[in-house]
């Protein structure tokens, strides 16, 4: 294996989260919160704590942590300002079902009955999903991906799929960032957004500083949105592809160690470390460890309510096992 998933778990995650915060630094009329890390934090806390996807659970503490741009009431509803997040806040359940197509589509459906169904959220969650699914287990191969996540995603009434054709053409033209943005940047600013991100990745496949760096340099069209956010998604989404695919191998250091540190002016955030080390212990859960220490992951989900200084420290990973019992579920 050319990196470890390790390494992929948590290139994804904090592929995604730097992705964000660089289009953000990029764009300051962008949200100053928009809590990506938040919502998938608390998933993946819930996949850790009980090594299986639980809808209640996930509904019970994104109801115990609202954010501060909309009350609990109205945190899970579909509106204009999160029809991203709600894609990048399904990445743990991406990773964690990783190995088995099967399983990764009914999961992903399944947690998506927590917001309000979007056709194109369903749409873009299942490509994304898909994509990262075929990073982590080595079978992406730039050329085919396209057609197998169209297939993945299925019949749907949404322009997803042709949008997807599309960069899959501009690709096959070696067309470049310019006309991409020509191609793309219409109406269905969603669905577009998504397939930029797909091209961003892909037409730099070995190169996660300037995949995201192309999905924050789109055109007008694209910032004309009020609240700014489809910029926002597309380097998000963009961060998480590169990341699953180049590991945190292929982050750069100078931004790893920026964004890495804990209440960081740059970010207005502070649970940036924090993710590497639950992506850590994702995987543990995920790979069948039992008697697994998670105790600092419970008391982090349960209101945010350590001091600064617990939540700055890693989690204990205890693990006991039988001899060769350790694999994928």
């Amino acid at each position: 294996m050319h990196y470890s998933v390790v390494s992929r778990f948590r290139g994804t995650l904090f592929g995604a989260l730097v992705g964000g915060s660089i289009a953000s630094a990029s764009d300051q009329k962008l949200p100053d919160r928009y809590d990506i890390d938040k919502i998938a934090v608390l998933g993946t806390e819930s996949l850790i704590r009980l090594g299986r996807l639980d809808l209640d659970d996930w509904r019970c503490l994104q109801r115990a942590t609202p954010t501060q741009q909309q009350p609990a009431s109205t945190d899970l509803a579909i509106t204009n300002n999160i029809l991203g997040k709600v894609i990048l806040a399904t990445l743990p359940v991406s990773l964690f079902f990783h190995e088995n197509t099967f399983k990764l589509r009914q999961n992903l459906l399944r947690v998506l009955e927590i917001w309000e169904d979007n056709p194109v959220v369903r749409d873009g969650t299942l490509a994304v999903g898909y994509a990262i699914a075929q990073a982590l287990t080595e079978k992406l191969h730039p050329r085919t991906l396209i057609p197998e996540t169209i297939a993945f995603i299925g019949e749907t009434p949404t322009s997803l799929p042709q949008q997807l054709l599309k960069v899959h053409a501009l690709l096959d033209r070696g067309a470049g960032l310019a006309r991409a943005q020509a191609e793309l940047s219409r109406e269905d600013k969603l669905s577009n957004g998504i397939a930029m991100a797909f091209y961003c990745f892909l037409s730099t496949l070995e190169d996660y500083r300037l995949a995201v760096l192309r999905a924050t340099q789109n055109g007008n069209d694209w910032r004309e949105d009020p609240w700014r956010l489809h910029l926002h998604s597309i380097s998000a989404i963009t961060g998480a592809l590169s990341g699953a695919y180049n590991s945190t191998a292929g982050i750069p250091a100078s931004w790893q160690m920026l964004y890495s540190q804990a209440n960081s002016p740059a970010l207005r955030l502070s649970n940036f470390s924090q993710m590497v080390d639950l992506a850590d212990a994702l995987v543990a859960v995920w790979s069948g460890l039992y008697n697994f220490d998670v105790n600092s992951s419970q008391s982090r989900a349960e209101g945010y309510t350590m001091s600064e200084e617990a939540a700055s420290l890693p989690l204990q990973v205890c693990v006991y096992a039988a001899p060769r019992v350790i694999r994928s579920r």
